[in-house]
């Protein structure tokens, strides 16, 4: 069964709107540490919040979204577009929020419909550093004349900054799931309902 007009559209505004606030938290720059040449940004935690709110599908739109829209104008953060990252160290970290938001979005669905703060943790750490980092520290390597082991401790001090943004995004899911626990639900997982005309 297809979903219907109404939903479509509610689904569109809150990929569009999870985008904006992807976006909006790379307004505030980035800060670099090290040499290893990939910056801490606030944007990760919006994917974990995408992942988190809506889920795999909508997660991955709006995360897909950003990702578009940086071919084209500089939606990341420090002003960076989509091909500049690409370009650099942080390649990996880019392409690896599609897999992270999956995650967080599939495990996310799954507490429903009691999102729990510990567990969301977990989640959030699973998919926001977890798998973030294993395509991070590939890109490192394929980018620079890093070896493995020398991208993983590189990126030691972005844990502690990560754990924080884990915590807040199950902090902040806990409260919109218990506000409006049908926001994950799809057309497609919800109950049919007879229709006379078929």
């Amino acid at each position: 069964m297809s979903p219907s007009p109404r939903t479509s559209a509610r689904d569109l505004a809150q990929i569009a709107v999870f985008a904006a606030l992807i976006i909006a938290l790379g307004l505030p720059g980035q800060i670099s540490i090290g040499s290893s040449g990939v910056p801490i940004t606030l944007q990760t935690l919006g994917v974990m919040l995408a992942g988190a709110l809506l889920g795999a599908r909508k997660g991955v739109l709006s995360v897909s979204t950003v990702i578009l829209l940086g071919l084209a104008l500089p939606v990341l953060a420090g002003g960076r577009t989509t091909l500049t990252s690409l370009a650099g160290p942080t390649a990996g970290f880019l392409i690896g929020w599609i897999p992270a938001v999956l995650v967080i979005g599939w495990l996310s669905a799954r507490m429903l419909p009691r999102y729990r703060v510990l567990p969301g943790i977990a989640v959030n750490v699973l998919g926001g550093i977890v798998v973030l980092y294993v395509f991070g520290i590939a890109g490192m390597v394929l980018r620079t004349d890093l070896t493995v082991w020398a991208a993983a401790a590189a990126n030691v001090t972005f844990l502690p900054g990560d754990l924080v943004k884990a915590v807040v995004a199950a902090g902040v899911a806990a409260q919109v799931h218990r506000a409006y626990p049908a926001l994950l639900m799809s057309p497609v997982r919800s109950a049919p309902t007879a229709d006379p005309a078929h």
